[in-house]
């Protein structure tokens, strides 16, 4: 009896030691913060739920395998580099997301490097990449991809985690030029006829393509949970004052869900936006986003007064080209 008692008490240890090799810490600090929760997704449909408390604070343990997961609070997303042994702790302001995100402790120097990846990423000039021919695009987006893995050789970062982010890196590399083949293939829509659109407004009613006809229209898709969509609206904002008296409406189409419908009304009214705002009846599904093959938000199309289109992904608000191009259309 005492050996076997001796061996079950061993094989509990041994369960025990197993267990707490998965386990990590995780504390954030979140000023300004979207909501109550933040949630950590992972590969195989991996969830953890935490709340915040009214100081925006949560510390608990993770149960993880090493690999990349992501850190969302609802509203905006960033990539985490998680494994057993890590602890980990991150200060933030959601108000200004990626730029905020700074790690301590144990696993903060690859998750750092996460985060100023994002920054370089959000900085990179894609619009002149994707606007390349294809043998200068070819170059380029291997100039990139060699500049990417330089940078994280440099960096001299946990091995495991510089093997997975070099396969993420090449991914998004491939990802990439999946997209420019799409948008050359968006370029044959240019001067063609402009699907419609007939959609409920804002202030009441509904609004289609077909009234706005004698001036320029510049269509913005979006939706209240895209964290690039929303960093956009100060631009929007600036650039709608700017040319208020000129021949060009600015519409918002949102592909928000219906089950926020509510979240959607109440965004447009607190965020005071201007210019003509739209909800499509179908999300991604609507009509006119299926037309204009849209698969990615924000996106931004240029109609002109007799409904053709101009550009059916033209430069977005924060981009200083969208003034050289309205200003040649409108002065």
């Amino acid at each position: 009896m005492k050996k076997v008692l001796t061996g079950i008490m061993l094989g509990m240890f041994s369960f025990s030691v197993t267990a707490q090799k998965q386990i990590m810490t995780f504390e954030a600090k979140i000023e300004n913060r979207n909501g109550d929760k933040i949630y950590i997704l992972g590969p195989k449909k991996y969830k953890k739920e935490f709340g915040l408390n009214k100081s925006g604070i949560f510390k608990d343990t993770l149960k993880v395998s090493e690999g990349m997961y992501r850190l969302s609070d609802g509203v905006e997303q960033t990539s985490l580099f998680l494994k057993p042994g890590m602890d980990l702790k991150l200060k933030m302001n959601a108000k200004e997301f990626d730029e905020s995100i700074v790690y301590s402790g144990k696993g903060a120097k690859e998750n750092n490097f996460l985060a100023q990846e994002a920054l370089y990423d959000e900085n990179y000039n894609y619009p002149d990449l994707l606007k390349a021919d294809e043998k200068q695009f070819e170059q380029m987006s291997l100039t990139k991809k060699d500049e990417d893995l330089k940078r994280l050789k440099a960096a001299k970062l946990d091995a495991a985690f510089v093997a997975l982010h070099s396969k993420n890196i090449e991914t998004s590399i491939a990802e990439l030029k999946h997209f420019y083949q799409e948008e050359k293939t968006l370029q044959k829509l240019n001067n063609a006829p402009s699907p419609s659109f007939n959609y409920e407004n804002h202030k009441g009613g509904t609004t289609k393509l077909e009234d706005l006809r004698g001036k320029y229209v510049y269509v913005d898709v979006w939706a209240t949970w895209c964290g690039p969509c929303r960093a956009e609206i100060p631009y929007l904002k600036a650039i709608e004052e700017k040319y208020h008296d000129k021949k060009i409406e600015f519409v918002s189409i949102s592909i928000d869900t219906k089950k926020d419908y509510e979240k959607w009304k109440k965004f447009v009214t607190e965020k005071q936006l201007g210019g003509i705002q739209l909800f499509a009846d179908n999300d991604w599904n609507s009509a006119f986003v299926k037309a204009y093959n849209i698969n990615g938000i924000p996106r931004f199309i240029l109609i002109d007064p007799k409904g053709n289109i101009v550009n059916s992904n033209v430069d977005r608000p924060s981009s200083p080209k969208l003034v050289e191009i309205l200003d040649k259309l409108l002065n």
